[in-house]
């Protein structure tokens, strides 16, 4: 966070900020509650109240124009991946990859363990992988289908294929979050892996009991039964059902074995789909252009089917890529003008015991993912913010990287306007307010590390010597 003020700027006061703040979460609840409004102009007026907060403080035009900067441009990579992604589930759609998995699908699962095998196929796929957003992508969008041929509420298919997905994006090494929770501290990301095992078994525990009991109470009557086998028949009448259709995913699977970057790895992907597309399904360049643009769209006669494959292209990606804009200027603004800061050290005041601590830690890092709108930012908030309170209390860091991770990295996706929400709302086809009750891992996370730290459960302490040493640091200042 921006701590160094410019000349004749001054520091915010709390009211100020708060003001800020209400203007954003009020103006977003109320045009989504009360009429079912798109978020992105109570956002943008969100950002005109901050900016004048920022001027009656006393900060320079161009100075809160390069926060607006600076937050969009943080958010460039999240884009770049959206397009990417659009793209690639519209072609994978037309390759058959997509229908493919849905048919098989259909015939191997039972819809009394759809829900626990879709939370354990996604947590696989992203502890693979180390990645939630690309384990969404792929087999997310696939389960989906499969959840919506058996008659699954899409927004609860949704939600265990987030809580999979999340789950496996914390504990993979591979992960990015996990990488970057653990170097914000300075600990080693497989002591941080470790230390965070312990509360995030538990919460995927809850999950999975919590989904096998939706599972047992679901009905599997012989309507159903009748009922996917006729999508499949609408399916297998529709597309070559080809092996070879698979092969993007088994692509997909071994570049992320050898750690290629979600860019060009979901780049390839596509790639493969379109040649899946050309060589199986017959399509041309023209066909090819006009999925990858505006989606594929469905035409095989049956609503349901259609409903679930159409879907993806670039088109279906720019709601999302606006409310990550939108969102990223308000963040922007509220970093470079200190508002976020002077908010942050309110709350710190509150943090007295380690219980406290590390609920604190968790109520900013989900306050950051509102405010700034990208789990990364709000990752490196919690971190920056609250080192040396821990440290302070003889509290070894990877509690604090367990707190963050526990906190930030699973709430993102949340939030609609933040980086997280906006892509797997737009990647599954679920708005956010719909697949929220339904994620329950990703909103238990924060829980269950604050009720381990009331407990003292797993709180590992500081070194005695470590101890010593900042006495004796303390005593000499």
């Amino acid at each position: 966070m921006n701590t160094n003020l410019p000349v004749n700027a001054r520091k915010p006061h709390f009211w100020e900020a708060l003001i800020s703040l209400f203007a954003l979460i009020s103006g977003v609840t109320f045009s989504i509650v009360k009429y079912g409004l798109d978020p992105q102009v109570p956002m943008i007026l969100g950002v005109i109240v901050a900016c004048l907060i920022a001027l009656r403080c006393g900060f320079k035009w161009k100075t809160i124009q390069n926060g607006m900067v600076k937050g969009i441009s943080s958010a460039i990579p999240a884009v770049i991946i959206l397009i990417v992604v659009g793209i690639m589930v519209g072609v994978w759609i037309l390759a058959g990859v997509v229908p493919a998995i849905i048919y098989y699908g259909l015939e191997i699962i039972s819809p009394t363990f759809f829900l626990p095998a879709t939370l354990i196929i996604c947590a696989l796929t992203s502890v693979a992988t180390g990645t939630s957003w690309g384990t969404t992508a792929t087999v997310g969008v696939a389960l989906i289908g499969i959840g919506g041929g058996l008659g699954f509420p899409l927004p609860l298919v949704a939600g265990a294929v987030l809580s999979g997905a999340y789950f496996g994006d914390k504990l993979s090494p591979l992960s990015d979050t996990t990488n970057i929770a653990s170097a914000m501290v300075g600990i080693d990301v497989f002591k941080h892996v470790k230390h965070m095992s312990y509360t995030t078994s538990v919460t995927f525990g809850l999950t999975l009991l919590i989904e096998i009991v939706i599972g047992f109470t679901y009905d599997t009557g012989p309507g159903n039964l009748e009922r996917i086998e006729h999508i499949q028949s609408v399916l297998a009448a529709n597309f070559s059902l080809n092996p070879i259709i698979f092969s993007p995913i088994l692509l997909i699977v071994i570049i992320s074995y050898f750690k290629v970057p979600a860019i060009p790895g979901i780049t390839i992907g596509a790639l493969a789909g379109v040649v899946c597309a050309v060589l199986v399904q017959g399509a041309d360049y023209q066909t090819l252009i006009q999925v990858s643009s505006s989606g594929f769209e469905s035409i095989t006669g049956d609503p349901d089917v259609d409903a679930l494959l159409t879907r993806g292209g670039l088109d279906s990606m720019m709601f999302a890529i606006s409310l990550i804009f939108t969102g990223m200027m308000f963040g922007g603004v509220m970093e470079r003008t200190s508002q976020l800061l002077v908010v942050a050290e309110k709350i710190l005041n509150y943090a007295r015991s380690t219980g406290s601590l590390v609920a604190t830690t968790a109520i900013t890092c989900v306050a950051a993912n509102i405010i700034l709108c990208d789990q990364y930012m709000a990752i490196i908030m919690g971190a920056r913010s609250f080192s040396t309170a821990y440290k302070e209390k003889g509290l070894a860091p990877e509690n604090l990287s367990r707190a963050v991770e526990d906190s930030a990295t699973v709430t993102a996706n949340l939030v609609p306007w933040n980086a997280g929400g906006a892509y797997q709302a737009a990647t599954l086809g679920v708005p956010t307010f719909l697949y929220l009750p339904f994620n329950f891992y990703c909103w238990l996370s924060p829980l269950v590390t604050i009720l381990f730290a009331y407990m003292g459960w797993t709180m590992t302490k500081l070194p005695h010597d470590h101890d010593a040493e900042s006495q004796r640091s303390k005593e000499h200042n």
